[in-house]
């Protein structure tokens, strides 16, 4: 059994004060609190670390790149990947997958298809729908079920010799569905199509292990794992990796610079131009080892009781309907009240001082789909407790009370 409230105790502002109130954190889904040993690993390297990595033979530039190099190998080891230098740090899941987009076009002739899903966060549609532009393939989109779940079978019959590569979530960010993303892969991988995974919702709620799941590419961030905002990591294979062009150009990726021609670095560095965010991915690994210490399988337990408890107690409410009722979810409830708009819902109950979300969640496809201006959201982490859960229902409540 985990321990929540010391794992509370760890998280300064968790005890501050909302609107007189005290804070109930329940919008995990869009960033997670930090834990003082994040807060504190960030602070001790610009206090006695502080250097630029891999330029310097003097004693700062050495110790700061052994610790920028230390996150690396532990998020390495997190994942389950064959080699370090398959782990790229970048800005975050968007700049993972624009990275892989923007390299990817090159490998794509007219008349080549990219499959998505409706239920993809913008960051994961955008990016597709450019290099689409840009390289006269086709993008063509898996619809989704009314229980939020896609519509595999129509992704079956959407694979084909033409089908390049499928880029879906693992997590939706709106509905909380955890997709058969194993399954997605293999029927992928039949017809020589590569997979990207979107785990910016899963990576702290899911154990994974790369070499198993066989992804081509996976992607998520460290600041919806209490780590850093401005951090994030992709997974590639090796082999593909080194087939891509390289991104972004400047200092580190490259090799050798004449004006006669260049050559790049071999990877990682060959996609991690320019000084990177250091203090932010040296405190990554403290984030990393919060979440190996409490075990993501507890985790994932915990929430999922969570889950269950805050569902059974908003469906009480009469007039909710809830988006997203896949067998399989993650701790994000959407919902909305009969009547009344998700905006209206959040402001009043943010007074009370408790964070949710409200609006289309960066995923306007899906609120068409249900055809819903947004929904409120509700989503949950390791430090909530059932006693927030039972503050925010009353909060709900005396909203419907107030709007109606």
């Amino acid at each position: 059994m985990l321990d929540v409230s010391k794992i509370r105790s760890q998280f300064p502002i968790l005890s501050r004060k909302v609107n007189g109130q005290n804070l109930v954190y329940f919008d995990n889904g869009a960033t997670t609190q930090k834990p003082q040993i994040v807060i504190d690993a960030e602070s001790k390297y610009y206090a006695n670390q502080n250097s630029n990595v891999h330029r310097g033979v003097h004693f700062l530039s050495g110790l700061a790149t052994d610790k920028f190099e230390e996150s690396r190998n532990t998020i390495q080891n997190f994942i389950g990947a064959k080699h370090k230098h398959e782990i790229i740090f970048t800005k975050g899941t968007t700049d993972s997958i624009n990275l892989v987009a923007s390299g990817f076009k090159t490998f794509l002739n007219k008349g080549d298809e990219i499959i998505i899903s409706e239920q993809e966060h913008h960051s994961n549609i955008v990016p597709w729908q450019i290099c689409c532009e840009q390289s006269g393939s086709n993008l063509k989109v898996i619809p989704i079920l009314d229980n939020g779940e896609m519509d595999m079978d129509f992704f079956y019959n959407l694979l084909s010799e033409n089908t390049k590569l499928v880029a879906v979530s693992h997590i939706s960010n709106a509905l909380g569905t955890i997709n058969n993303v194993e399954k997605i892969i293999e029927k992928s991988h039949s017809v020589g199509a590569k997979v990207l995974i979107d785990g910016a919702q899963a990576a702290s709620h899911i154990s994974l292990n790369m070499q198993k799941l066989d992804a081509d590419f996976y992607c998520f961030s460290a600041h919806k794992m209490f780590g850093p905002t401005g951090v994030g990591i992709l997974y590639g294979k090796e082999d593909i990796l080194n087939a891509l062009p390289p991104y972004q150009s400047g200092g580190e990726m490259i090799k050798e610079v004449s004006f006669s021609g260049t050559t790049y670095a071999d990877l990682p560095h060959k996609f991690e131009a320019g000084t990177p965010n250091i203090s932010g991915v040296v405190a990554f690994k403290s984030a990393i080892d919060f979440i190996s210490n409490l075990e993501v399988n507890k985790i994932a337990k915990y929430e999922e009781e969570l889950l269950q408890y805050a569902t059974s107690e908003l469906l009480k409410i009469e007039g909710v309907r809830i988006y997203g009722t896949s067998k399989k979810k993650s701790a994000i409830i959407s919902f909305n009240l009969e009547g009344l708009h998700p905006y209206d819902i959040g402001m009043i109950v943010d007074k009370m001082g408790i964070a949710i979300r409200t609006g289309h969640h960066c995923a306007q496809p899906i609120m068409e789909r249900f055809n819903i201006p947004g929904t409120v959201r509700i989503s949950l982490a390791v430090y909530n407790t059932k006693e927030e859960i039972d503050l925010c229902i009353n909060a709900i409540k005396k909203a419907k009370i107030m709007l109606s």
